[in-house]
């Protein structure tokens, strides 16, 4: 896989406009952070997945009103190698209006299954959101952060780093959206 060069806002945009997975970071209450892995879609620049109202991350939105999401490139069946990533940090909020939860689910379904859903299934997908309680997520990007992928072609990248003094990692910055 090519890496691609993300050192500008709109490039990582970019990242984020083709990727539609992500690890989404959140403060507990008490604890250390959570972690949890969704599919996601995008509203203009806002990210936005569904998860259950009771959910903690709903809970965390209500509370904090901040999320932090690891976008991970992905290839037709899985994520790329070497890892590419870029972390986006935004405001979150939560929509439970069901016309919208649905609008977005059969947004992000077909990002899941690969293909669209059929017509018959729009019942049966507003009937699920609403027996589930399903919420929109909503996150407005506000800063990202990327540290470039590095995965040495041959052991002779390495060496040449070594030889040359310098780390064969760069370091990774906190950037505007």
């Amino acid at each position: 896989m090519e890496i691609k060069d993300l050192s500008t806002a709109e490039s990582r945009r970019d990242f984020v406009r083709r990727n539609h997975t992500c690890v989404v970071a959140y403060a507990r209450r008490s604890g250390p952070p959570s972690m949890s892995i969704v599919h996601y879609a995008m509203d203009g620049d806002d990210i936005v997945f569904l998860t259950m109202s009771d959910r903690q991350k709903a809970k965390a939105v209500r509370r904090d009103g901040q999320l932090s999401v690891c976008v991970l490139a992905g290839v037709p069946r899985g994520l790329a190698w070497p890892p590419e990533y870029v972390v986006v940090d935004g405001r979150a909020a939560i929509d439970a209006d069901l016309e919208r939860v649905v609008a977005q689910a059969l947004r992000i379904a077909p990002i899941m299954t690969g293909s669209p859903l059929p017509e018959q299934a729009v019942p049966v997908v507003r009937e699920m959101m609403r027996k589930e309680k399903r919420v929109v997520v909503r996150v407005t990007p506000e800063s990202t952060f990327h540290s470039p992928a590095v995965h040495p072609d041959d052991g002779a990248q390495v060496v040449e780093a070594g030889r040359e003094g310098r780390p064969l990692h760069g370091l990774g910055a906190r950037l505007p959206w």
